[in-house]
């Protein structure tokens, strides 16, 4: 009789757990698909047959009397060894024939949709309805899949576990698989009477309005999420997400840069030498500026608190405006006559151009005005 103690590595007095670690440990170093060859394959069998004997309690004890661990049988390495067993020393875990039938209940999946806004809503938030094409649970069968008054039967397959067992044989010896009941796909119970709506899926597609709260500071690319307003599980599953993807308008007047809005501010010639009180449009409304006498194009003015509200934060941006001074292109004989007396008052008949101080031909002794003065 083989020393199956002396097989695995253990003491007679090694406990269960110790019998199973040690076990694990030798059957991932000689087992066929990590260490091929005729002696390793023949000291795997000599192994599991150790484990097969020292991992059963009766067969244990009925070894340690001197007896046949095997009862009288046959004996040798299969008997009773299932694919549990080398499931549970490799993963230490069961087989999937423990798994049992699958639920038909799912939880839904998320869904995404897109919203076009205005600036000004991005900017003070506001209420927007969404028309969303989603699955929602049939009200015919309540979510069941099948017609009313029918129910589900086991399946008479599996009879009602959901998977099939399969015994085959190997080198290992008798080896049992599961795998999922192809009759009932895994579910142990057959719908006879599929619901007519729904197609025995217990969810149908439908289009529904949904008021969405949209909040002030929002910018394109921002999301929303709304939990279990998503898709509805097949058969009254917990519904998905719905996500919201935030993209704002452009505006004819103002762009947005982070939470300050900028735009052009066209105003006269004569406002810009004079100075004016001038009125603006704002998106909180008209607004009254007073321009600065000498206001030079290209400068700007800031309006404290009239930007984009701070979506994570108190207060809001500001409202930036570019001066445009616009020179008049069409003048009547009236209007030339007063500029021209304009120009002689201020000796710019005859003006001459001024170049940066950093520009070619700086200062009355730079070699462009010697050059010209040369000629």
């Amino acid at each position: 009789m083989n020393d199956y103690y002396a097989d695995l590595g253990v003491p007679r007095e090694a406990t269960p757990e110790e019998i199973k670690k040690a076990y694990r440990r030798k059957a991932r170093q000689l087992h066929p698909d990590v260490n091929p060859g005729a002696d390793a394959e023949a000291e795997f069998k000599r192994v599991s047959q150790a484990y097969d004997v020292l991992g059963d309690p009766a067969k244990r004890a009925s070894y340690d009397r001197g007896q046949d661990p095997y009862g009288g049988s046959t004996g040798g390495f299969g008997q009773g060894f299932t694919f549990s067993d080398i499931m549970d020393a490799f993963f230490g875990g069961t087989a999937a024939g423990t798994r049992g039938p699958r639920t038909r209940v799912q939880r839904g999946h998320d869904a995404l949709v897109r919203l076009d806004i205005d600036l000004a809503t991005a900017v003070f938030g506001g209420e927007e309805t969404l028309h969303i094409d989603t699955a929602v649970l049939c009200q015919t069968c309540t979510g069941s899949g099948a017609q009313p008054d029918s129910r589900t039967r086991s399946c008479q397959v599996c009879g009602g576990r959901g998977e099939v067992q399969q015994v085959q044989r190997s080198f290992l010896g008798q080896v049992m698989t599961s795998r999922p009941c192809q009759a009932c796909r895994g579910y142990g119970d057959v719908i006879e009477h599929p619901c007519f709506d729904c197609s025995g899926e217990g969810r149908v597609r439908t289009r529904r309005d949904l008021t969405l709260r949209v909040p002030a500071g929002v910018d394109s690319g921002t999301r929303i999420q709304l939990t279990g307003e998503g898709e509805v599980g097949p058969f009254g599953g917990e519904p998905g997400d719905l996500y919201v993807e935030i993209a704002v308008e452009p505006h004819e007047t103002y762009q947005r840069r982070g939470d300050d809005l900028h735009g052009s501010l066209e105003v006269p010639m004569t406002a810009a030498a004079l100075g004016a009180t001038l009125p603006v449009e704002t998106l909180d409304g008209l607004e009254e500026i007073e321009l600065a006498s000498g206001t030079q194009p290209g400068e700007t003015i800031t309006l404290p608190g009239l930007g984009v509200t701070h979506l994570r934060g108190q207060g809001r941006g500001d409202l930036v405006l570019h001066v445009d001074v616009k020179v008049p292109t069409r003048l009547t004989d009236e209007q030339r006559e007063l500029l021209t007396r304009l120009a002689e008052s201020r000796e710019e008949t005859r003006p001459t151009g001024r170049m940066g101080a950093n520009g070619p031909g700086h200062g009355r002794k730079s070699k462009l005005w010697e050059a010209l003065r040369g000629r």
